[in-house]
């Protein structure tokens, strides 16, 4: 009887075993958001254009009057992102149901493409405009997301 207990005690802590949290940058390494960026050019629709971990189908994100709505494509699954965003700090905002800050790492000049990605390096994804962002756009985004200690052999184009 004492074996059957321990069995069902043993089969209990494995299923609540949280799965593991995927990590994509030295949390040695400062991370930095951009600061000169004002959150009133986020409005409108912006696609995703890669994301770090595995692939999935690429989601998209429309700004508007302090709410986020869209999908994305993070670590491989889609996940839906719906409500409002609350402003944490510069270039640093916090979707509602989110853990943590996204903290936008760049944007361009005329503001088509971002860098997007967290202190904990639980997630990281590149947004375009267009959908459609050119080479240059993407080493730009390629390079801050290392500068910032993302391993950027895990940034996959979607």
């Amino acid at each position: 009887m004492r074996w059957l207990v321990l069995l069902l005690a043993v089969a209990a802590c494995a299923r609540s075993a949280p799965a593991p949290v995927e990590v994509f940058r030295d949390g040695q390494v400062p991370i930095y958001s951009n600061a000169g960026f004002d959150p009133a050019t986020l409005a409108g629709t912006w696609t995703q254009v890669a994301t770090f971990g595995a692939a999935c189908a690429p989601g998209a994100l429309t700004f508007a009057s302090g709410r986020v709505d869209g999908s994305l494509c993070l670590n491989g699954q889609a996940r839906r992102i719906s409500g409002p965003f609350g402003i944490t700090g510069p270039s640093r905002i916090l979707p509602m149901g989110e853990g943590e800050p996204w903290w936008i790492l760049w944007i361009d000049y005329d503001r088509r493409s971002m860098a997007i990605g967290t202190p904990s390096g639980t997630l990281g994804f590149v947004l375009d405009r267009t959908g459609a962002i050119p080479p240059d756009r993407m080493k730009a985004a390629a390079d801050i997301f290392d500068w910032n200690g993302y391993d950027t052999g895990r940034l996959r184009p979607l």
